[in-house]
C-alpha cells in the first residue's frame, strides 16, 4: 500500500459508523442599501496609505491633470475603454496596450489610468475584471503609480456584495491599498507585489 492508501484508510476507519453532521452555512449575505459608502470608502482606502479623491465627474479630468503633474508623472497606459471625458486634454504622453507591451515596456512607463468592476467600502478594495479601462492584470502590477476612478454605483457594503456583483469567470484582481508585504521582523516594504502608489477618485455624481 501506498501511504496514501494508509493515511485514507486510517481516516476511513476514524469516521466509520459517525452520524452525519449538519454543518451550519449562516454566511453573511449582501447588506441593506445604505448611506454613506463614499465616505466609509474613502476612510478604509485612506487607512491602506493610499491617496483618495471625490469629486463630481466635470472635474474628473482636471483632478487626474493634477495628480499626474503632482506626481511628475507624464508616460500613462491607458487600456481601452477609459471614458475619454476623465482624461485630460494634454500633459501627458497616452500608451495602449496594442500590441501587448512586454514586461520591460511596462517597467519604463511613469503609471497606469484604470476604472473598476467595483469598489468594497467595508475593507476599502478595489476590484477589477478585465474589463472596458481596466486592462489586463499585468497592466496594474508592473508600473509603479496606478490611478483608478470609481463611480459612485459601483461602490458596495462589503465582499458579499461585491462577489453578488462579480462573474467568477473573469481574472479578478482584489487591490486593498499599495502594494506592500512585511518581513519575518515586520518590516514593512511596499511596491513588492505591485504599484506602491495606489490613488483612487471616486465620482459622485454624473
Amino acid at each position: 500500500m501506498s501511504a496514501r492508501d494508509v493515511i485514507l484508510a486510517r481516516v476511513r476507519a476514524a469516521v466509520e459508523g459517525v452520524p452525519e453532521v449538519q454543518i451550519p452555512r449562516a454566511y453573511r449575505g449582501p447588506a441593506p442599501a445604505s448611506e454613506g459608502l463614499v465616505d466609509l470608502l474613502a476612510e478604509r482606502v485612506r487607512h491602506y496609505k493610499a491617496a483618495v479623491h471625490v469629486v463630481e465627474e466635470a472635474g474628473v479630468a482636471a483632478l487626474v491633470a493634477a495628480s499626474l503633474a503632482e506626481r511628475g508623472a507624464r508616460r500613462l497606459v491607458v487600456p481601452e475603454g477609459f471614458p475619454e471625458p476623465w482624461l485630460p486634454s494634454g500633459g501627458f504622453e497616452r500608451i495602449g496596450d496594442e500590441p501587448r507591451l512586454s514586461a520591460s515596456d511596462l517597467d519604463t512607463v511613469d503609471g497606469i489610468l484604470t476604472t473598476c468592476a467595483v469598489a468594497v467600502a467595508e475593507t476599502g478594495t478595489i476590484v477589477l475584471d478585465a474589463g472596458a479601462g481596466q486592462g489586463r492584470r499585468a497592466l496594474t502590477l508592473l508600473p509603479d503609480y496606478h490611478l483608478c476612478v470609481v463611480r459612485r454605483d459601483q461602490i458596495v457594503a462589503n465582499v458579499p456584495d461585491a462577489v453578488d456583483r462579480l462573474d467568477p469567470a473573469r481574472p479578478l484582481t482584489w487591490i486593498s491599498g499599495p502594494s506592500a508585504t512585511s518581513d519575518i521582523e515586520l518590516n514593512r516594504v511596499e511596491g513588492v507585489h505591485g504599484p506602491r502608489t495606489l490613488e483612487v477618485v471616486v465620482v459622485t455624481s454624473a
